[in-house]
């Protein structure tokens, strides 16, 4: 997953299926059947007894089956993968940078992550950001980390606003 800009969350296609980049396709089509499953539209109304269609799981949904659409066909699969190196390589990097080495700041509503630029502006990022790419910010006394749902460890880019670089 990708942190570009403001609240601008880029999920990749392996990431929506839940499967690693060099999964095989038996792995993507479980995990798709699974997830469809679970998202299908049909299926939440009729778990959550609603008559309008809630717009998120839909979204959800549609991702899915996108990702599949891609992932499915190794002709589609091998360009989406060579275009996401691609976008990856083209990314100028400042730093491979921990979480925990990023300061934490709570302004009242949310915690605000920081880590100093060599521009001297401030890459930094939100709690509410982090929620809404998936991840769990725990506080407990005065530690602060990041947690996913899944457990499988991912990434985030953070771009500084004054100048090119990206963490």
């Amino acid at each position: 997953m990708m942190l570009e800009g403001q609240n601008l969350i880029r999920t990749t296609h392996y990431e929506v299926l839940s499967v690693q980049e060099d999964a095989s396709y038996e792995e993507i089509r479980s995990s798709y059947r699974t997830a469809i499953l679970k998202s299908h539209p049909d299926k939440i109304h009729s778990i959550n007894g609603a008559t309008k269609s809630d717009s998120k799981s839909e979204d959800t949904f549609h991702r899915i089956q996108r990702a599949w659409e891609i992932l499915s066909c190794s002709a589609s699969r091998a360009l989406y993968d060579s275009e996401l190196k691609a976008a990856r390589r083209d990314l100028v990097m400042a730093d491979d940078v921990q979480f925990e080495n990023m300061v934490a700041a709570d302004d009242g509503e949310a915690l605000v992550f920081h880590y100093q630029c060599r521009c001297g502006d401030y890459f930094s990022t939100d709690s509410f950001e982090l929620e809404a790419a998936g991840y769990n910010v725990v506080r407990e006394d005065r530690e602060v980390s990041l947690q996913t749902s899944d457990g499988m460890r991912t990434a985030f880019i953070l771009p500084c606003p004054s100048c090119s670089l990206k963490i």
